[in-house]
């Protein structure tokens, strides 16, 4: 008869193996220090630091106007709402503000981000939000969920390069299909789609940033949105729609998402790092309900749930704030920084060099004269004292050697001015 497991005998202990003398000199020397690459993952491996990121402790130099980095102007937020928030949400909420929560995020927060999604036209319900840590999180979590290693991507060319980073991780393999100053050429896409299909590795979905892209600055038209989705739908592929800066539009309303005409194959990833404040780190994922799901257990393994003190000062400022109002004034001063940086460049830029002229966001994308190299160009930049971005770190395949991305979201009006006179007196030196 079994035992009780309690009541079994503990198993015997194999002998210790001989023990040999240590060396002479050798006693209480440490061991060589651990080859940690042969531990690694196939994924941890193809992780590997992107162009933008590597600038950053660069660009940050005393001395150093950086036109590199889309960070928003967190200033523009006063610091004293932000206090009262919190102080209100910690005394009315604290055991539920400092305790876990629900991975999928909370319920009035996911109600809230319905309404915001309701200005780009997407009739939503909080059922199919998730809210994740930034849309960064969106990002890896579908990655997690929709890609096996070997599945393919499809991207916009040049994209946003995060995005490239987290598919490689994930082991897809990304095509880029080609843009226009109108965003991605859907007949290129069309293509895309139909050569792949062919070749047997056909495309798991169309990852694209349509509004005030990262990182040309370029906005897909309506017309074109609506060729785009048609393309999609003919031949099967998802669409995965990041959208960040979708509310920070310059001259007219906001444009209308693509998941507002096709929710049921449009995922839909938003963030407020942009349009409040990327330190509170809060975003969300619009989906039909099988692949929310599917996403709630994801993120539930990665981080059992999000920061319920971040989700709650996040709604209470939609709730308690004018914050349509304040987004307003968000807009009015990036307006004001992309104006200076588009009137310095056509100041001071030498012939040959061109530029998009975005009507929102954060970017403007620069095209060099034939025969210069952005990649070349920048340790003379640095050197000179101002930091942009090659644009070959928003290629898969070192495409991008004539392109530079410059953001104008955080300098002051006179820093991009001084930044864009530096810029364009070392690339008129190397014509």
């Amino acid at each position: 008869m079994r035992l009780p497991m309690e009541l079994e005998p503990a198993p015997t202990a194999p002998a210790d193996p001989p023990t040999r003398a240590a060396e002479p000199g050798t006693r209480g020397r440490c061991p060589g220090p651990v080859a940690w690459e042969r531990y690694f993952s196939r994924s941890a491996h193809a992780m590997v630091p992107s162009e933008v990121r590597s600038l950053f402790s660069v660009a940050a130099l005393p001395g150093i106007v950086s036109l590199a980095g889309g960070m928003p102007d967190v200033s523009a937020l006063p610091p004293e709402t932000m206090a009262g928030i919190l102080a209100d949400v910690v005394r009315e909420h604290g055991p539920t503000a400092l305790q876990y929560g629900s991975a999928q995020g909370d319920p009035g927060l996911r109600d809230s981000i319905c309404s915001v999604m309701a200005a780009e036209g997407i009739s939503a319900r909080p059922e199919d939000v998730m809210v994740t840590v930034g849309s960064q999180q969106a990002l890896d979590l579908l990655a997690r969920v929709l890609l096996d290693p070997g599945d393919t991507v499809v991207t916009e060319g040049p994209t946003y390069v995060t995005a490239l980073g987290t598919f490689k991780a994930a082991g897809a393999r990304v095509v880029q299909v080609a843009m226009d100053r109108a965003g991605v050429i859907p007949d290129e896409l069309a293509a895309a789609f139909h050569r792949l299909t062919a070749e047997g590795r056909p495309a798991k979905f169309f990852y694209t940033v349509p509004t005030f892209q990262n990182p040309t600055g370029a906005t897909v038209p309506a017309g074109r949105r609506a060729h785009i989705l048609e393309v999609c739908r003919r031949a099967g592929v998802l669409v995965v729609e990041d959208n960040p800066y979708g509310l920070l539009h310059y001259d007219a309303a906001p444009t209308r998402a693509l998941c507002a005409d096709d929710p049921d194959r449009v995922v839909y990833l938003g963030s407020f790092s942009k349009t409040l404040a990327p330190g509170l780190r809060v975003g969300w994922v619009h989906a039909p309900a099988a692949l929310t799901a599917k996403l709630v257990l994801a993120a539930e393994s990665a981080m059992l749930s999000h920061s319920a003190l971040a989700q709650l000062t996040v709604d209470r400022y939609l709730r308690t704030e004018p914050w349509q109002e304040r987004l307003g004034g968000f807009r009015a001063g990036y307006r004001t920084r992309r104006d200076a940086m588009l009137r310095a460049l056509s100041l001071s830029m030498p012939a040959g060099v061109s530029w998009t002229v975005p009507d929102g966001g954060f970017f403007v994308w620069v095209t060099l004269p034939e025969g210069l190299d952005s990649r070349e160009l920048l340790p003379h930049a640095l050197a000179a004292g101002v930091a942009f971005v090659p644009g070959t770190g928003f290629y898969t395949d070192g495409r991008g050697t004539r392109h530079l991305r410059l953001s104008f979201s955080y300098p002051s009006a006179e820093l991009i001015d001084e930044g864009v006179r530096r810029l364009a007196a070392v690339i008129a030196a190397q014509l």
